[in-house]
């Protein structure tokens, strides 16, 4: 069946009704979804061309027979919020966006891939990204309290390739780390598509996957009237449906240290050392450099994108120094001492490979 721009159009699923505003690639079309401001992406054979019989039935017995008329493209109207979309932003947990990503022709390039916490809790994640089984991307930290972080692209055309997103999560707690949440997301392109909400933060349609909507009420794992001796035991080994390395309450080593991780260092003396206004110029250093090579092995080791190393002003000697060995780290892509809103002129950002 062909489609040109300014055909109106049925999805075959859902009975919503459009109007096809671009050609994309691979036997897809961009439809404009009738009373809203929403396009999407679909594949020709989910849309028919639209008839509507009641309305020829009226027509016909009217003998109005209406002029062609040429599709023009024009302006969405300003957004405004439903309903639906307030429930949308309230708290929905740990959820993962797509968004779209478009060329100048307006085809869709890529997604970039979201984590989204709106709740008020801290968790630390596991992400890992598939295709056809194989392993792409792997990333761990801490996703603070509402907060909307990156962490990978799909492209277009990877879709055909069986995306799957595994994702583990601890809530943060003051006793430590929760329990484990764990899903995997088996991205089927027709499924994907018909996932387009307003995402919490990002503000804008996206294609929409919530994975742990309530962790604010995860629970303890003690069962009433179980005395600590019982629970203790119980929970030293693992249940038969969770992996080694991934039991509840347990969070691997690297994930925590990466959490737990700061991406800064600050190298005056008064923070590395007591009795400091006895030592040398020289031993200060000394000192401060030892502090700066730990800090730099663990950054690289963890797999750290960027970190400030901040030393201050003086006269510079601590700076030209950091400069130096930078220089011959080859984990380093680049390195900048520029005002930054937070160190001014007295921090030094890396940025790794």
């Amino acid at each position: 069946m062909l489609f040109a721009i300014g055909t109106k159009v049925k999805l075959i699923r859902t009975n919503d009704t459009g109007v096809v505003t671009a050609l994309l690639e691979h036997g897809m079309l961009q439809v404009s979804l009738d009373g809203s401001d929403m396009e999407i992406p679909v594949f020709e054979e989910d849309i028919v061309h639209y008839t509507d019989p009641l309305r020829d039935q009226i027509f016909a017995k009217a003998k109005v027979v209406p002029a062609p008329k040429k599709y023009q493209a024009e302006p969405p109207p300003p957004r405004t919020v439903s309903e639906n979309q307030y429930a949308i932003l309230r708290s929905s947990g740990v959820q993962i966006a797509f968004d779209p990503a478009f060329r100048s022709d307006a085809s869709i390039e890529k997604y970039l891939i979201f984590l989204i916490n709106d709740t008020r809790y801290e968790v630390v994640y596991n992400f890992v990204l598939s295709f056809n089984g194989r392993v792409a991307k792997q990333q761990d930290g801490k996703l603070e309290a509402v907060t909307a972080l990156q962490v990978g692209e799909l492209t277009f055309d990877q879709l055909n390739e069986s995306p799957e997103v595994e994702l583990s999560c601890w809530r943060v707690t003051t006793e430590g780390p929760g329990a484990e949440l764990k899903k995997v997301l088996k991205i089927k392109p027709q499924q994907f598509f018909k996932k387009v909400l307003t995402a919490p933060l990002l503000n804008r349609p996206v294609h929409l996957f919530r994975i742990f909507e309530n962790i604010k009420d995860e629970p303890s794992g003690k069962q009433d009237g179980e005395d600590l001796l019982t629970y203790t035991k119980r929970q030293a080994t693992p249940a038969k449906f969770l992996s080694s390395q991934y039991h509840s309450g347990h969070v691997p080593h690297e994930v925590r240290e990466k959490a737990e991780f700061s991406p800064e260092i600050d190298l005056h003396i008064e923070q590395l050392a007591e009795n400091w206004a006895k030592l040398s110029n020289a031993e200060i250093l000394q000192i401060q450099l030892r502090h700066f090579d730990a800090f730099i092995e663990k950054s690289i080791r963890l797999g750290v994108e960027r970190v400030f190393i901040i030393h201050g002003l003086g006269t510079g000697r601590l700076r030209d120094t950091i400069a130096t060995r930078l220089l011959r780290i080859p984990e380093v892509k680049t390195f900048k001492n520029e005002y930054h809103p937070r160190y001014g002129h007295g921090a030094t950002e890396v940025i790794f490979e």
